[in-house]
């Protein structure tokens, strides 16, 4: 009695399958080299591939060995020979929404041939000439992919997979099963469909054919000489990353421009960050450190949650050689200073040529190296800022400070921080692993965080985490949730320290001082989208505090440190900074007291701070301390000034402009002791860009650049970089020396290479100014030849090139 042939597509493989086997066999001969093809374990020698055509045939004899050569010949001459494979690169980058890739507009004239880029879960076109035409009746046709660069290519870990050529389309429509179809027959040309799975390793796939007779065991290969490359497919509703609304779609796969913001919550400053997703050696440099670095098995780089875990750990450097390393000391000699990238592409390109590490990076440039290679790969992604970000390093929910009795933050008894803002990204995908909640399930955006902060699992990695999630306080959630949370959520709390043997009083929790602005680009606009209601409830609200809470019962937390001297309210305190105050000029902290008592008297003394600190709340350096004393009379008003002048502040700026201010105050004949902070910036000025036309697809356009020297000192080996849409490598423009109040411009033509949206974006540096930048988007239109028609509404319908 036979077995029954365990193929599932053996019945459609060469036709007349009995569907039954001995059960010595190794495979089944109706399937003959088929079924044979799919289970050898690796791209084996013409010998071993010859006896596993010839299957069960005892007339068959092994083929000759032909080295180096696509096509191998069996013996009989009926077979149906592939001469050559056209890979439909237009109609295919079209459908596939992948035209703007580098490797597909590759002419092979001058340099390589272009490489096929296209999305699982999506049938994709191929044009096959051969040497006579395609008998339906006698003809036969197998496909093999197997993952490229796999030793042991295997079909239970998903790394080759064969499929018989279907002779109707409707046979290769299981989403989660390849498949290839027929699509029509036209002399020797015979045009097929190939449907990878949606479920389908992303990566690089080899693509063999094997041809022969139904009446014959000899057969016939052709392979492809180059592998093409698969992709995630969000416009795959069976794709796990799948996004329903195109304008989020377009803003969170195709657009390679975003806006990062930056700056402090009370001086919230976006720079322009190029993804160039599509670039030269970008692809290939993701695939790289996915496989390489985040050490993603072929198994598993068909799952977005193991590769978006991958990606926040690659590309970073501190444990693997991944793609960034960070560096928050100053000192970036070496390399390049964080402040002066102004993409991802030159990052991703260095990297690819040397595979070391790059240096430096920051929480915004890994952020960017992020998403350029989360939409390389097709999973949306964007890039999220936290402004009074929470670092808690003990799981705690809670940043907690000491200051000494001089209200000096003291830096070597404090591990968590809050940074001035916190930049990470957000990739959207559906979570099955995580159940349904209560507000439904997790799926949807998901944060991922790539700079090297905690460990998680042993490597430095933050995500996926469900946004619902941490939302809710679900801290128990994989992965890392709990981390995520306390960035937003946490309450900071600050506490007296007087010595070892001296019990903490806390001066002051602060619940509402963390978790501000959180931002994003919006989408199909140049503007900041508030998403702070998608990480937590509103603050002072009952569910924020419920929230709280509960996540503390999950952290193992016990509330009942946050014990509180009883609040005394006769004397109010509160800071009073000016919000615009412009690199160069001398700016004045106030802080003002009022006695709400109408009987008594109350004298304050304390001491009122600047420092210059980074932008991860560390390192602070003093620029100015006032001691006071003041006596505030029964329902007044006093205010203490101090004045901080350019000279003062400028030799001790961080990279970044910040300041922390700080006061700490003791009610005399009470315990009322009061502490505060807040975090601000100076603001630098921006680089102005004008076009001298209004730009065309294809057609030159000038551009202007143009910064005023804002600083009351000359400024110093000046220099402009700049990148964006029609310029083809990063332009660098010097200026040696750049007087008081001089404005210096530069101008330079671009070319944009299609209609539509594009960017430019400048960076300027110089020994005395660095970090200042500017952008401009604009929207090239096509040239009068690609125009076929204009609507009565004057709508364009341009031709397909033209990218939107």
């Amino acid at each position: 009695m036979g077995n029954k042939c365990s193929t599932s597509s053996c019945g459609g493989c060469f036709g007349g399958c009995s569907g039954e086997h001995k059960a010595s066999d190794s495979c089944c001969s109706c399937c003959g080299m088929r079924f044979r093809r799919v289970w050898k374990p690796a791209r084996v020698d013409t010998g071993e591939r010859g006896r596993l055509m010839a299957g069960h045939n005892p007339l068959a004899k092994p083929m000759m060995e032909m080295k180096d050569m696509d096509v191998v010949d069996a013996p009989s001459a009926d077979v149906l020979t592939i001469k050559k494979v056209d890979m439909c690169i237009d109609e295919n980058g079209k459908l596939h929404h992948t035209k703007r890739y580098e490797l597909m507009t590759r002419d092979g004239q001058v340099g390589p041939p272009a490489r096929l880029v296209v999305r699982r879960g999506q049938a994709f076109r191929l044009r096959l000439h051969c040497d006579r035409p395609f008998d339906r009746s006698r003809d036969a046709m197998s496909l093999i992919f197997t993952v490229d660069g796999e030793e042991r290519p295997t079909h239970g870990h998903g790394s080759l997979v064969g499929v018989a050529l279907q002779q109707y389309r409707h046979l290769i429509e299981d989403p989660l099963e390849w498949g290839a179809a027929i699509d029509f027959i036209s002399g020797d040309m015979l045009e097929i469909l190939v449907k990878p799975a949606a479920t389908a390793a992303v990566t690089r796939w080899k693509l063999d054919f094997d041809t022969k007779l139904l009446s014959e065991g000899f057969g016939k290969s052709y392979s492809l000489p180059q592998s093409f490359y698969l992709l995630f497919n969000p416009w795959c509703k069976d794709d796990q990353v799948y996004l329903e609304e195109k304008p989020l779609r377009d803003e969170c796969v195709m657009n390679d421009t975003t806006l990062i913001w930056r700056g402090s919550y009370n001086r919230l400053r976006p720079s322009v960050w190029k993804f160039g997703q599509f670039e030269r050696h970008v692809l290939d440099c993701s695939l790289l450190l996915i496989d390489k670095v985040g050490k993603v098995s072929a198994t598993h780089r068909g799952d977005p949650i193991r590769v978006c875990r991958a990606i926040s750990a690659a590309v970073n450097s501190p444990d693997d050689d991944g793609a960034l390393l960070g560096n928050w000391s100053g000192d970036f000699s070496g390399g390049t200073a964080p402040t002066k990238w102004v993409g991802s592409v030159e990052i991703m390109q260095q990297y690819y040529k040397k595979q070391k590490p790059v240096k430096f990076g920051q929480c915004w440039v890994f952020a960017g190296v992020v998403s350029t290679i989360a939409r390389a790969i097709g999973i949306p992604s964007r890039v999220v800022t936290n402004y009074s970000s929470a670092h808690d390093t003990q799981a705690s929910l809670t940043v907690d400070y000491f200051v000494d009795q001089n209200g000096k933050v003291m830096e070597e008894l404090n591990s968590d921080s809050i940074w001035n803002y916190h930049v990470w990204n957000e990739v959207w995908m559906q979570r099955p692993d995580l159940g349904i909640s209560s507000d439904g399930d997790y799926g949807g955006w998901q944060a991922i965080d790539s700079t090297p902060q905690e460990m998680s699992d042993g490597m430095f990695r933050c995500g996926p985490a469900s946004v619902l999630a941490v939302k809710l306080g679900e801290i128990a959630k994989p992965y890392d949730n709990n981390f995520l949370f306390a960035e937003v959520n946490a309450d900071k709390v600050f506490w007296r320290y007087t010595g070892p043997a001296h019990p903490l009083k806390l001066l002051r929790k602060d619940v509402l001082g963390i978790g501000h602005f959180i931002s994003t680009k919006a989408v199909g606009k140049w503007e900041r989208e508030d998403i702070t209601s998608s990480y937590k409830f509103a603050e002072k609200s009952q569910e924020e505090r419920d929230t709280m809470m509960k996540a503390l019962k999950q952290a193992n937390s016990a509330f009942s440190r946050y014990y509180l001297n009883e609040d005394f309210n006769e004397v109010y305190f509160n800071f009073e900074l000016r919000d615009d105050i412009k690199i160069g000029e001398n700016f004045s902290v106030i802080l003002q007291i009022k006695n709400r008592s109408s009987e008594m008297v109350h004298v304050v003394k304390g001491s009122l701070n600047v420092e210059t600190v980074l932008y991860t709340g560390k390192e602070r350096e003093m620029v100015k301390s006032d001691h006071f004393t003041i006596t505030v009379k029964p329902n007044t008003e006093e205010f203490v000034k101090l004045v901080v002048t350019f000279e003062e502040y400028f030799k001790k700026l961080r990279d970044q402009a910040a300041f922390n201010i700080s006061c700490f105050a003791t009610v005399e004949e009470t315990e009322y002791e009061f502490f505060a902070q807040d975090d601000f910036r100076v603001r630098k000025p921006d680089i102005k860009i004008k076009l001298s036309d209004a730009p065309v697809s294809q057609s030159p356009v000038d551009v202007t650049i143009s910064l005023l020297n804002p600083l009351p000192i000359p400024l110093r080996k000046g220099i402009f970089h700049v990148e964006g849409s029609g310029i083809e490598s990063p332009l660098i423009f010097k200026h040696s020396d750049v007087a008081v109040g001089e404005t210096i411009t530069n101008t330079f033509s671009l070319t944009p290479e299609f209609a539509g949206r594009a960017t430019i974006a400048a960076k300027f540096t110089s020994k005395e100014l660095d970090d200042v930048d500017g952008f401009l988007a604009f929207e090239a239109k096509p040239r009068p030849e690609d125009v076929l028609m204009e609507t009565s509404d004057n709508e364009i319908i341009a031709r397909t090139d033209v990218i939107d």
